[in-house]
């Protein structure tokens, strides 16, 4: 918390802060001009504080020692942290912890020592690889991961993988890495393009890598879904809008973003409460982009 001087005397401040990592070099197109994964929860986690006392102070950056001191400086003036990935080594998270309320949005499911709310990744991508390799029939699919160090990328691949591997006849034809921006996603594509036979199936860590893998591709006339399907994960405004719109993996943004705060004040409250880990639930959303028209069903 911090203090505000006014004409009637010394008047406590109370705040929370936000902390998430910036990924790419630059924003494009849906980037700028769309509600992406970190400003739903920032709008979640405003909405449930309009009704209190607290103010949201929000830092971003790319990760690195840097950033990581402006989080540490935050938690020096708010009454405890909404960490929107893990910014920082989980030791140092957890020691951060130790001095105020933390809770971590999107963290790793088997976390014990700090309260985390995330999507249930692995039954996500569970349901979309049997629906690409029963209903399509698809046996090479391809994946492009997220950052490594960002808990919800690695969980992800590992259930892609294991979803695959679990598919009779069903092979991994490449693990691609982005870093869950527009132009990593493109950037995959090219790499694609570059050594051909492309993949039958294409699955995404997220929607705007998923989002700039079809512009590249639409770019050199590579059709989806006839010559490649495609899908995507978190179910983000823009990927019911490209053509052919985006099926994908629906995560519960809002409500990530205000059972996380719900839960860092609980904790401001009682700083006794026992670490919780809350895993919400997700559902395939079929569209065209895998090969299925408007009204089919998973």
């Amino acid at each position: 918390m911090s203090l505000e001087r006014c004409g009637c005397g010394i008047h406590v401040v109370r705040a929370i802060g936000a902390g998430g990592l910036e990924r790419g070099t630059a924003e494009i197109d849906i980037e700028r001009e769309s509600l992406l994964f970190v400003d739903q929860i920032v709008h979640a986690a405003e909405a449930v504080l309009r009704d209190t006392e607290y103010s949201l102070l929000l830092t971003f950056g790319s990760g690195g020692q840097p950033f990581e001191r402006r989080v540490r400086a935050l938690s020096g003036k708010v009454d405890g942290l909404l960490v929107a990935e893990e910014v920082m080594a989980v030791a140092d998270l957890r020691r951060l912890a130790g001095r105020i309320p933390v809770t971590v949005i999107a963290g790793r499911r088997d976390e014990t020592g700090l309260d985390v709310v995330l999507a249930d990744n692995v039954a996500g991508l569970t349901a979309l690889v049997s629906h690409l390799a029963g209903r399509h029939g698809y046996r090479r699919l391809c994946f492009v991961t997220g950052p490594q160090d960002a808990p919800d990328a690695r969980e992800r691949q590992a259930a892609f993988e294991n979803a695959v591997l679990a598919s009779p006849g069903c092979v991994i034809d490449q693990v691609l890495h982005g870093d869950f921006s527009e132009s990593s996603g493109a950037e995959a594509a090219r790499v694609l393009l570059a050594r051909r036979p492309l993949p039958e199936a294409m699955v995404c860590a997220n929607d705007q890598m998923a989002i700039g893998v079809l512009r590249e591709f639409q770019r050199v006339r590579v059709a989806v879904p006839a010559d490649v399907a495609l899908t995507g994960f978190d179910d983000v405004y823009p990927s019911r809008l490209v053509d052919p719109p985006l099926t994908t993996v629906s995560q519960p943004l809002r409500e990530l973003g205000v059972r996380a705060t719900r839960r860092l004040l609980a904790r401001i409250e009682d700083r006794g409460l026992p670490p919780r880990t809350d895993v919400l639930p997700t559902r395939v959303v079929i569209r065209a982009s895998c090969g299925c028209g408007s009204g089919d069903t998973p």
